[in-house]
């Protein structure tokens, strides 16, 4: 199901996450679970992988990760506070030490001036200390590639920013 590439990729990430006795939970909404599906794709993974939240509408944003309505309205579900909280949802939701968020237009409708088709947030949430925090934010703009090449194009560079977390904590 997925590429050579991406399973190297989230070997690391697991293999880093092992070595800190590190547990993630993902929340997705445009890549719709595809990174928790590539994290379990490889076997054992269940030592590091927590939980998985597909938060594709915003009232699933706000039961399950306590995304606040105020900033769905003012920024909509496409923006940095809402990836952030996102991230930080699912990391009080869950037993995880880190978490991924996502959330973006994958197309090939939905874009906007303001917020074309290709444009995603992605956030890397990290419980250190008493409170958790967003320990990287990233803006991508990845195009109107079409749906399937910027959900893949999310899933590699939130999983890419995941790992340079992790090896940036140890």
């Amino acid at each position: 199901m997925f590429d050579e590439q991406h399973l190297e990729l989230v070997r690391q990430v697991l293999d880093e996450a092992r070595a800190q006795r590190a547990m993630i939970a993902t929340a997705e909404s445009c890549t719709g679970g595809l990174i928790a599906a590539l994290l379990t794709e490889i076997p054992g993974s269940s030592d590091v992988v927590d939980r998985g939240f597909v938060t594709y509408t915003n009232e699933a944003k706000r039961d399950l990760l306590d995304v606040r309505s105020d900033m769905l309205d003012r920024h909509g579900a496409v923006s940095e506070p809402v990836a952030r909280q996102m991230a930080l949802g699912a990391i009080a939701a869950s037993s995880a030490r880190f978490s991924v968020a996502v959330t973006g237009i994958a197309g090939p409708g939905g874009g906007s001036d303001e917020k074309p088709v290709g444009l995603v947030h992605i956030a890397i949430g990290e419980a250190s200390g008493i409170f958790p925090k967003v320990a990287l934010h990233e803006r991508c703009t990845f195009g109107d590639l079409g749906r399937t090449k910027v959900r893949m194009q999310t899933v590699e560079q939130a999983l890419t920013m995941l790992l340079a977390t992790l090896k940036a904590s140890a």
